[in-house]
Order: C-alpha cells, then sequence, then structure tokens
C-alpha cells in the first residue's frame, strides 16, 4: 500500500509526477456496448491535468487498451485516442491487453524506475476497472498515488445476481477502497491542479 506518511499528509505534486492517462479511447463512446456511464464532465477534467502537465513540463503517460475484439480493438475507430489524448506527446506510450497499465508494452514500472519518479497521478476511463487496477499497483509497488476520482468515469455493471449497479455507486465504491486502504490519495482535479500550481508558483484560474 502507499505509504502511511504520503498519505496522511497535505497533497503535493512532485517536479517529475507523472500523469498517466489510461485508455481515453473512442470505442468508449459506444452506449450500445457498455451501457450508461457516470460523470460528463470526465474528459474536460482529464483534459485540464493535461494541461497542467504540459504547462509545467511534468511526464505523460499514454495508455491504449488493444481488445482482441470489440470496440477497442486495434484497425477499429473505437481502438483510436479521443482527439484531446491524441494531441498529446507523451513521454511514454504504452499498449496493453489487461486491466493494469503496469502489464504493457513498454514496461510502465521499469520506466518508472529509470526516471526516478515516485509519484504517479492516474486518470483516464474505466474508473472502477483500468484506473483502479493501475492504482492499486502502483500503491503495491510501493509509488505515491494519487487519485482525481472527478477526471474518470465508469459504466453501470450487472452483477451475479442480475442486479444493476449505477456507474456513480461503483465509482464511489472504488474511492472508498483505494482511501480506506490506503492504495491511493482519493482527490480531485482542482486539488491536483491546485497542488502543482503551487509547486511552480503557477496561478490558478
Amino acid at each position: 500500500m502507499t505509504n502511511t506518511s504520503a498519505f496522511d499528509a497535505p497533497l503535493t505534486i512532485d517536479p517529475d509526477a507523472v500523469l498517466v492517462v489510461i485508455d481515453v479511447q473512442k470505442g468508449f463512446e459506444d452506449s450500445a456496448f457498455w451501457g450508461e456511464r457516470d460523470n460528463p464532465d470526465a474528459e474536460q477534467r482529464i483534459g485540464e491535468l493535461i494541461t497542467a502537465w504540459e504547462t509545467t513540463g511534468r511526464p505523460i503517460v499514454v495508455v491504449q487498451h488493444a481488445s482482441a475484439g470489440g470496440p477497442l480493438a486495434p484497425g477499429t475507430p473505437g481502438y483510436e485516442l479521443k482527439d484531446f489524448v491524441a494531441a498529446v506527446e507523451p513521454a511514454l506510450h504504452i499498449t496493453k491487453q489487461v486491466n493494469s497499465a503496469f502489464y504493457g508494452t513498454p514496461d510502465l514500472h521499469a520506466w518508472l524506475q529509470e526516471q526516478g519518479a515516485r509519484q504517479v497521478v492516474v486518470a483516464g476511463i474505466i474508473t472502477n476497472v483500468c484506473n483502479e487496477t493501475t492504482a492499486r499497483m502502483a500503491g503495491n509497488l510501493g509509488y505515491d498515488a494519487v487519485f482525481p476520482a472527478d477526471a474518470m468515469h465508469a459504466f453501470d455493471l450487472t452483477g451475479p445476481d442480475g442486479v444493476t449497479v449505477p456507474a456513480a455507486e461503483l465509482a464511489r465504491a472504488t474511492s472508498a477502497v483505494l482511501h480506506a486502504m490506503r492504495f491511493a490519495k482519493v482527490v480531485t482535479t482542482a486539488d491536483v491542479v491546485a497542488a502543482q500550481a503551487a509547486r511552480t508558483g503557477a496561478v490558478v484560474s
């Protein structure tokens, strides 16, 4: 889990903190496949984080999911990154076929170690799947994981009992687990932007 002292301390953003933008792909716009989503402002919040990182020169990692089939399959329009993420010049571009960004190519953990980075900020899609899995692994690997929960979204899911759980409830449960079990510091985009601006002396508008 995330180091206790780092978890309890006020949020600070390291000069070399890495923003990991996960699976912001056009295929997630297929509501007939995925179902209802929460947080319609997620893309705007992700964009705000990207702008903050680009403004301060901090590294951005872009992750792209390659499914064997379905809306995220390579070669389909859905595999493509949404335009505002496709415009990013990442320090690292990872392709993965499973939930965690730490199980992709190139290897995220190895790259972070080479960079000497100890803090990762997770944003993107899906809150309770790839984002949560990546944040859990980051905490387990000893990174200071930061989870701006409004810079992501989830989808409704139906459980084995046939009951559909709304996306917003799933997102709240993810935040509760990550926070209570100290895998990551759960915050807002505004918290992160303000913290990185305080570090650099920038003005937050």
